[in-house]
């Protein structure tokens, strides 16, 4: 055979040998050297190449705040209706509009007094008239006392007489009718003043009406506050008790009144510190004032009110979103998803020399995508990120670090 010819065959070799090569490159064929240099690696290492590769977090310390979302309506801690107490009357003057901060015993609005004042001398003539009549019976009363005196006495003087045969029978029968008339004029003449005396008694509890209803003519504010309505308007007439003619807020004090789930409300407390954002800007800080112990069983609502104190950003029967802090604490925190669940109880599965271990836990508070670890974990050990059922204790692991988010425990 020629060099030709045996130089071609040569490249025909070598190229047969590079398409062999290639072949089990492709098909994941590891040259010898190759791989024993990559197990001589891992060996080094401490790593299994059979070995799942799995996602760890490090437990770390963190502090948590367990909150309560609540929307609701901003309305007075007291709201006092302020009406007339005399009704009847004609408005004449109104000196207090909404918004006005009022004292207490300030006077509001008042009303017109003529036709008290014409009931109060007509009160003045009865009572005169009742004085008049209790004189005259009291006189009455005298004269049939003297009168029954006289007629007994004479009487008494005809029963020896009578018995002597000096006066008739029917002359000491006369005397007897006669003290017996005079002690029934002494009887009518009591109670004659009797009623007199009942008569004025009634017309000085007409005037001690009276003279009350003059001094209610002027309304006054009955807390100090601010008005946030007024219904009052000079000529217009009271229709009655009921009616309110202004609306105080009592103190200045409001509440934001909301309803929360029956779920969420037995973690909401009376006391506990809340923040309260306006739909305009701006927050304001509370505390719940109020639980209600009743839940409505159709809408599954409970009423929770949040105090907000003296606060002019605010307006009666506003919008507010409130966040009630229901629980702080500090503990060891790991993502959610760590947290496996067997049997109802808590586990999670621990990354040690590359094995993995199920240990039992105590959760505490969440916020976030992080759980609180109360017990069973300590800091700084790591954990399996996602944890999953494929994964058994003793099971070698390869642990790929991800960092703990602690910026989503923050409040």
């Amino acid at each position: 055979m020629s060099f030709a010819s045996r130089l071609k065959s040569s490249r025909y070799l070598v190229f047969a040998v590079a398409g062999i090569g290639v072949y089990l490159v492709a098909n994941g064929a590891i040259p010898l050297f190759k791989k024993t240099v990559v197990q001589r690696e891992a060996k080094d290492s401490g790593q299994d190449l059979l070995a799942a590769a799995v996602s760890v977090a490090r437990a770390t310390p963190a502090d948590f705040v367990e909150q309560v979302v609540i929307t609701g309506s901003i309305v007075p801690r007291d709201e006092i209706l302020v009406g007339p107490e005399v009704e009847g009357l004609r408005v004449v003057e109104v000196l207090a509009d909404e918004g006005d901060r009022v004292a207490k015993g300030q006077i509001l609005a008042r009303l017109v007094t003529d036709t008290l004042e014409a009931q109060v001398a007509q009160n003045d003539a009865a009572l005169a008239k009742a004085s008049a009549v209790i004189a005259q019976a009291n006189s009455n009363i005298a004269s049939a006392q003297a009168k029954l005196v006289e007629a007994r006495n004479a009487y008494d003087r005809g029963k020896p007489l009578r018995q002597s045969g000096y006066i008739s029978e029917a002359l000491q029968d006369q005397r007897e009718s006669a003290a017996k008339v005079a002690e029934v004029a002494l009887v009518v003449a009591r109670d004659t003043i009797t009623s007199a005396e009942a008569d004025k008694k009634q017309i000085e509890a007409q005037r001690r009406e009276l003279d009350w209803k003059r001094s209610r003519t002027d309304v006054r504010a009955p807390e100090a506050g601010i008005i946030s309505r007024r219904v009052a308007r000079v000529g217009g007439f009271v229709a009655g008790v009921g009616d309110p003619m202004f609306r105080i807020v009592a103190r200045n004090e409001i509440e934001l009144d909301a309803e929360v789930l029956d779920s969420q409300i037995a973690r909401i407390k009376e006391g506990q510190s809340a923040i309260v954002t306006l739909p305009a800007g701006g927050e304001a800080t509370g505390q719940v004032r109020l639980v209600s112990p009743e839940i409505d069983k159709t809408t599954r609502l409970g009423r929770v009110r949040l105090f907000l104190g003296e606060n002019d950003k605010l307006r009666i029967g506003g919008f507010a979103r409130g966040v009630v802090t229901t629980a702080r604490s500090r503990g060891v925190a790991v993502p959610a998803s760590a947290i496996l669940f067997v049997n109802g109880n808590a586990t999670v599965q621990v990354v040690r020399d590359n094995r993995v271990a199920t240990r039992p836990v105590t959760l505490g508070l969440a916020m976030g995508t992080l759980t609180e670890i109360r017990t069973g974990l300590e800091d700084g050990e790591m954990v399996v990120a996602k944890s999953g059922t494929f994964l058994r204790d003793g099971d070698a692991v390869r642990p790929l670090s991800i960092p703990t988010k602690l910026s989503e425990v923050k409040p």
